[in-house]
């Protein structure tokens, strides 16, 4: 990515930036020390980065993904109206509002590896079958042969949470 610096003397203190094809147009005040416009650079392109990844992944695709799994491991039963990717959920993986059909995948489980992405896919699908953690929700997840191993990894990664939900509605997983 290649990167452009205006400087100007309007601007009081904040640094913005903005892509433009391949460039990051970064615009600073004037009087910005160059260290703490290095530091600003640096930060501004992660979130470019994490912005770009985002919009990579493809709802259409997880939406095959979710028909596969759910012909592999629940014999087409499954059923809803939405399923995407959302960046607004940073202490969940997934969510499930099953009175309204809708499943909701976390931008942070794309980057995982796959195998623990169609568990969190079967999780949320279950919940569409299963509104609660019950153990006959337990039992439609472990259909995934992969689903111990996975939930492992996000306990280990410190993304899982067993609580059932409060909300009747929402069935966080």
């Amino acid at each position: 990515m290649k990167i452009q610096v205006i400087r100007s003397t309007k601007r009081r203190k904040t640094v913005s930036a903005r892509l433009n094809g391949d460039t990051l147009i970064v615009r600073a005040p004037a009087h910005l020390p160059e260290s703490e416009l290095q530091q600003a650079i640096a930060r501004l392109q992660k979130q470019v980065a994490a912005q770009n990844e985002r919009r990579t992944l493809s709802d259409a695709e997880l939406h095959k993904r979710a028909q596969m799994l759910n012909r592999r491991y629940f014999d087409n039963q499954v059923h809803w109206q939405h399923i995407r990717w959302v960046s607004n959920q940073n202490r969940r993986f997934g969510s499930c509002t099953p009175a309204r059909g809708t499943i909701r995948i976390s931008h942070r489980v794309g980057r995982l590896p796959d195998w623990v992405q169609d568990y969190v896919i079967v999780h949320e699908l279950a919940h569409l079958i299963e509104a609660n953690h019950s153990p006959r929700f337990w039992a439609l997840v472990n259909r995934y042969p992969l689903s111990e191993r996975a939930r492992g990894y996000l306990m280990a990664l410190g993304l899982h949470d067993d609580e059932p939900a409060s909300d009747e509605k929402e069935a966080p997983a």
